[in-house]
């Protein structure tokens, strides 16, 4: 394995830490937000548990055929 890669020409010293604190940074923010989109979710479903549904009547056909013939011009 060729080391040099990792020491990147003498920038290493200066790469690797950005690297580890921007890929940090980002693990923080993510656990962050899952953290509060799971709060927000338990209270949006604590105060809507229920979603309101509608039924639809199903037309039975002869009635449609009767509406779809007729020529109102």
């Amino acid at each position: 394995m060729d080391l040099e890669f990792f020491i990147l020409n003498g920038y290493g010293l200066y790469v690797w830490p950005a690297f580890i604190f921007a890929f940090l940074s980002c693990f923080y923010l993510y656990i962050k937000t899952k953290k509060e989109f799971l709060k927000q979710e338990k209270i949006f479903l604590n105060k809507f548990k229920e979603l309101q549904t509608t039924r639809i009547k199903v037309i039975k056909k002869e009635t449609a055929k009767k509406v779809l013939s007729t020529n109102f011009i």
